[in-house]
C-alpha cells in the first residue's frame, strides 16, 4: 500500500471517533474540526517517525489532547473581550501641552548633553537601540547603559526647560 493511500486508510477509520473526542473537549464544532485537522496535519508530516502502526489511534488521539491543552493555554492567557467592555482601559491621557517639541530644538539640546550621555541618549531614542546593543556598541555594562540614559534625559530636561521654562 502507497504512503498517500495508508493516509487515506487511517484518515477514514479514524476521523469520526477523532472528531467526537474533540467535541467532548472543546464543545464547539469549529474548535473540534480544526483540532482533528491539525493531528491529521501532524500525522502527515511527522507520520513517518510512528514506528508502529497499530499505535496510530493512540497516537492521534494523544496529539489531538495535546494540542487542545495548548489551545487551552493561550485562550486562558488572552481571554476574549468586546471593545466596549475594555474601552476605558484603552483610552490614553491627552497630551499635557498643546504642540509637540519643535524637533531641532530636542536636536539641540542633546547636543549640550554630556559626552557620557550622549551616545546612549541618542541611539536608544533616535536609533531606537536596545539596552543590550548599546552596551555592547559602547562596550559597557547594561546597568552603565541604563543608568546614563535616565541621568542623560534628567539633563536633556533641565536644558530644555532652561530655554523655554514654559514648554517642559
Amino acid at each position: 500500500m502507497k504512503p498517500a493511500e495508508c493516509f487515506e486508510a487511517i484518515v477514514q477509520e479514524h476521523y469520526g471517533p477523532l472528531l467526537r473526542f474533540a467535541l467532548k473537549l472543546t464543545r464547539a464544532e469549529s474548535d473540534a474540526r480544526d483540532l482533528t485537522q491539525h493531528a491529521f496535519y501532524i500525522l502527515a508530516a511527522k507520520g513517518h517517525q510512528l514506528r508502529d502502526l497499530s499505535k496510530v489511534k493512540s497516537w492521534l488521539f494523544t496529539t489531538l489532547h495535546r494540542a487542545y491543552l495548548h489551545m487551552r493555554r493561550r485562550q486562558d492567557r488572552f481571554i476574549d473581550q468586546e471593545l466596549e467592555e475594555v474601552s476605558e482601559q484603552l483610552s490614553f491621557p491627552a497630551p499635557e501641552r498643546d504642540s509637540p517639541m519643535d524637533a531641532s530644538r530636542v536636536l539641540s539640546a542633546l547636543a549640550q548633553l554630556d559626552e557620557a550621555y550622549r551616545a546612549p541618549v541618542g541611539l536608544f531614542y533616535l536609533k531606537e537601540y536596545s539596552y543590550k546593543e548599546i552596551a555592547a556598541a559602547l562596550g559597557v555594562p547594561i546597568g552603565t547603559v541604563k543608568s546614563r540614559i535616565s541621568r542623560g534625559i534628567d539633563q536633556l530636561k533641565k536644558i530644555l526647560l532652561s530655554d523655554h521654562p514654559d514648554e517642559v
